[in-house]
C-alpha cells in the first residue's frame, strides 16, 4: 500500500515538475530576463573589482606624491 502511494505521489510530482519546467522554458519574458541577468551580472562584478583596484591605485599614487612633497628628515630617523 505504501509503495502504491509513493509511486502515485512520485508520478504526480514528476507531472507537475515537467509542466512547470515547460511553462518556464516556453515563457519568452522569463527567458529574456534570464539571458539579461546572465549577460549583465559578470560585467557588474568585473566593473566593481576594477573600480576598487583603480581607487586603491589612485590612493597609493596620492600617498607617494605626498611623501615626495614632505620627505622625512634624517634627524627624525635617528
Amino acid at each position: 500500500m505504501f509503495y502504491k502511494f509513493f509511486l502515485t505521489t512520485n508520478e504526480f510530482l514528476l507531472v507537475i515538475n515537467s509542466t512547470l519546467f515547460d511553462m518556464t522554458i516556453n515563457n519568452p519574458i522569463f527567458i529574456f530576463s534570464l539571458i539579461t541577468v546572465i549577460w549583465f551580472i559578470p560585467g557588474i562584478i568585473v566593473r566593481r573589482f576594477s573600480e576598487i583596484k583603480k581607487f586603491k591605485k589612485k590612493k597609493k599614487a596620492q600617498a607617494d606624491a605626498i611623501k615626495k612633497l614632505y620627505p622625512k628628515s634624517k634627524d627624525l630617523l635617528d
